[in-house]
């Protein structure tokens, strides 16, 4: 996937689970009831000129809709760096029926949906990219914190790639017992990790969202988690018992910033 389809998409999350507070110095939830929820993940991207039309329609017409599926809006967001035209949108379902894999796209029946996709005789569409890959979060995932933030935020999307199952495997359970702690230690929030749910990615890929103070601040702080002695311990262990980098070598790891908009309810 190029660089402009991995930063402009729109998230579909089909989960059962809460919005709720994921505080950036403590140690994450292991909740198995988290790995329920499915996702769905979306690229779009605007049509020329047509960026804040594709804004207008999300926060007028699309959002306020998702109710009548079920669904509430947790985050939208824009690109920090290239691909200006690009969206991320999050939003999660509530009720059993989001976990099961045979919905496919949920927001396959909303017209507002359709409208900024497809267009009409008189409207041209909104929208000229799309795909989507569904996504499923670890067991021991924190839930995306949509409370209110007295400061401003970036998030950082990234995708580790790895070389087979059995690394994917160990990079998991490295990040469930070590890296979550020390990105946090560091000043990180780490809102959510999923993997692919069905794919040929799905048992080489991991995929996380992070916040930070600013993409200097996030900078910082791979600094000095990179130099922090029990990552450099926790990180020779695993690939020691792995024979190993946990990642390939090219694109091995893709990280990727955005902004949330001004009416998203992840800040």
């Amino acid at each position: 996937m190029s660089l402009i389809n991995r930063i402009a998409m729109v998230i579909t999350v089909a989960g059962c689970f809460a919005v709720g507070r994921c505080d950036a110095k403590a140690e994450p939830e292991s909740v198995a009831s988290h790995s329920a929820a499915a996702y769905e993940w979306h690229m779009l991207v605007a049509a020329p000129g047509q960026l804040d039309a594709v804004h207008a329609r999300l926060r007028d017409g699309v959002l306020p809709a998702l109710g009548s599926h079920g669904l509430r809006c947790v985050g939208v967001f824009t690109p920090a760096g290239e691909n200006p035209d690009g969206v991320v949108h999050l939003v999660v379902a509530g009720g059993r029926e989001g976990n099961d894999p045979s919905r496919g796209n949920l927001l396959a029946n909303d017209a507002e949906w359709q409208a900024l996709l497809a267009g009409s005789d008189r409207k041209p569409a909104l929208a000229t990219q799309r795909s989507m890959q569904r996504l499923q979060m670890t067991a021991w995932s924190p839930r995306p914190d949509a409370g209110q933030q007295t400061t401003p935020r970036v998030f950082e999307l990234r995708t580790y790639t790895c070389p087979d199952a059995a690394k994917r495997e160990a990079l998991l359970r490295r990040f469930e017992s070590h890296t979550m702690k020390l990105f946090a230690k560091h000043g990180m929030t780490n809102v959510i990790y999923w993997t692919p749910d069905g794919g040929p990615d799905a048992d080489t890929k991991l995929v996380y969202l992070l916040a930070h103070d600013s993409t200097t601040a996030a900078k910082e702080s791979f600094a000095a988690f990179r130099e922090d002695p029990d990552w450099i311990a926790a990180k020779t262990a695993s690939e020691t018992v792995a024979g190993g980098s946990l990642t390939t070598k090219e694109k091995g790891v893709v990280s990727e910033f955005l902004s949330p908009a001004a009416y998203s309810p992840l800040q």
